[in-house]
């Protein structure tokens, strides 16, 4: 892993490009701990538990962003639905554990495969959703 600088530079662009896409940050913090040589079940792991503050910090993001709108729907906190957040937050706590489970279970080779796969699904649903407008 590089160094402190490094790596808070690797987070907040990390981060950023999460909040951006609207997708949490294992799809880009994964590959770089690999290309860093963190074995790819540590690198599951710890994006696991990176999940948590880039989701916050993107959420306080959309709520200060949309904070005083009055065009928003009932039930939002700027930008965030706030029902869609308690139902994706508890989802991600009781599945994870499941998740980490399942990956440690798995031999490296398939859980680079199955995260590819699932990374080119997600470029191409957002390819996709894109060109929809």
């Amino acid at each position: 892993m590089p160094g402190t600088a490094g790596q808070v530079a690797a987070g907040g662009a990390i981060g950023t490009l999460s909040g951006l896409v609207g997708a949490g940050g294992g799809f880009i913090s994964v590959p770089f701990m690999v290309w860093c040589n963190v074995a790819i079940h540590n690198a599951v792991a710890t994006s696991a538990a990176l999940g948590f503050p880039i989701a916050l910090a993107n959420t306080i993001g959309f709520v200060i962003a949309g904070w005083g709108l009055t065009n928003l729907p009932e039930a939002t906190a700027g930008y965030v639905y706030l029902p869609a957040l308690i139902v994706i937050a508890t989802a991600s706590v009781l599945m994870a554990p499941l998740g980490v489970k399942a990956a440690h279970a798995m031999p490296v080779k398939p859980l680079k495969r199955v995260f590819a796969y699932t990374l080119f699904v997600l470029a191409a649903y957002m390819l996709f959703k894109g060109f929809q407008g």
